[in-house]
């Protein structure tokens, strides 16, 4: 599915601390119409974002990235 993978982790703690596994993929597909579209799987489901769905996950992500101090460029 991945044209381009930018990140691919296994977490081990979920939310409900059981022990299982996440597995954790998003890259850029170029799979659907030749679009660039962000996917993301999630313990093997595949989510194909729409340009104005990934457009508002990136920016909401790089706004919580800001205020965690992550962003230092």
């Amino acid at each position: 599915m991945a044209t381009t993978m930018f990140f691919e982790e296994q977490v081990v703690k979920d939310a409900a601390r059981s022990g299982n596994k996440i597995t954790l993929e998003f890259g850029r597909s170029s799979y659907l119409g030749g679009d660039n579209l962000i996917y993301m799987i999630v313990d093997g489901k595949t989510l194909i974002l729409d340009e104005a769905t990934g457009r508002k996950i990136y920016e909401a992500m790089e706004a919580l990235g800001g205020y965690l101090g992550y962003d230092r460029r």
